[in-house]
């Protein structure tokens, strides 16, 4: 069990789950939510998080980004303590997972309103396919730095506005600006781990985008990514104001400057790793803060 456990790769669930917070909360504020949705959005959420680093495990060590001279944190299938049969159907249950947890929250959110229900059936195939594809098959789009896009797209976009969707059935523009700040919180969570991986990264021709810029460029890149988070959020909660409670997300904000400060300044893989995990949470943290501000105000 503690090899899957490792597998799972737990400490980037606080992320995967801030996407759907913030949309609950904003449905919240909007007097929609549902307890139920709420519950199936998180598994779900949970479920495809664990089937992507799985499909991460399985594609890295096959595609040789999981090498013996990578120096980040050992990987079960190229350490051997899971073979890839066993990898395979590990990621096999956990489509089957997502599948059954994601048409139960369909359900659950639109009935028999096929139409919704297909478009969003849709959505939930295609994140189950990036969830592979990012580093998995025979041309894994994260191998030629698209990864960010992705992210930004999935835990972004899709899972802030598609999740208050589910509680709402109706969406308004001003909603991108939440999302903008979990999507690019959530790459620069990746961000930190490609920059991590670097040297790692070239050898296995593993294009990423720290890869292909450098990495002077890319800790900029990463605290451009957190300030525009920040100021989208700061933007929403200007255009919908009606209590400075709804700043209450700024408290969070010391907590991005020690991440922008560790990326720049620590340059070993040992010393960098930690504060992906600190990235991690301090988004979450960021929604609680953002999310009870909204539902104070």
């Amino acid at each position: 069990m503690k090899k899957w456990l490792a597998a799972f790769r737990l400490r980037t669930l606080p992320l995967a789950l801030s996407s759907i917070g913030m949309g609950s909360f904003l449905a919240a504020a909007n007097n929609t939510f549902d307890w139920r949705i709420f519950a199936l959005c998180a598994l779900t959420t949970i479920f495809l998080q664990v089937l992507s680093n799985l499909a991460n495990d399985y594609g890295d060590s096959v595609n040789g980004a999981d090498h013996a001279d990578r120096s980040g944190p050992s990987r079960m299938v190229q350490s051997g303590a899971i073979s890839l049969s066993q990898m395979k159907k590990a990621i096999i249950l956990f489509v089957v997972f997502s599948l059954i947890s994601g048409i139960s929250l369909l359900y659950f959110s639109f009935g028999l309103n096929w139409q919704m229900f297909l478009f969003f059936f849709v959505i939930g195939v295609g994140a189950i396919i990036a969830a592979i594809a990012y580093t998995a098959g025979k041309k894994p789009y994260g191998y030629v730095g698209l990864g960010d896009l992705s992210v930004f797209i999935f835990f972004g976009l899709v899972g802030v506005i598609g999740s208050y969707f589910l509680y709402a059935k109706a969406v308004h523009w001003s909603l991108l600006l939440p999302s903008i700040s979990c999507g690019l919180f959530s790459v620069a969570v990746l961000n930190i781990n490609n920059i991590r991986d670097i040297e790692s990264d070239k050898i296995a021709g593993k294009h990423s985008v720290p890869v292909r810029i450098g990495r002077p460029a890319a800790t900029t890149y990463h605290t451009i990514l957190i300030a525009t988070g920040v100021i989208s959020a700061m933007v929403y909660s200007l255009l919908n104001f009606e209590s400075y409670l709804q700043f209450l997300f700024v408290l969070m904000l010391p907590l991005f400057g020690v991440n922008i400060k560790a990326v720049r300044t620590k340059m070993t893989a040992s010393e960098i790793d930690p504060y992906l995990k600190q990235m991690a949470l301090s988004t979450l943290l960021f929604v609680l803060a953002f999310g009870l501000g909204q539902l104070l105000k």
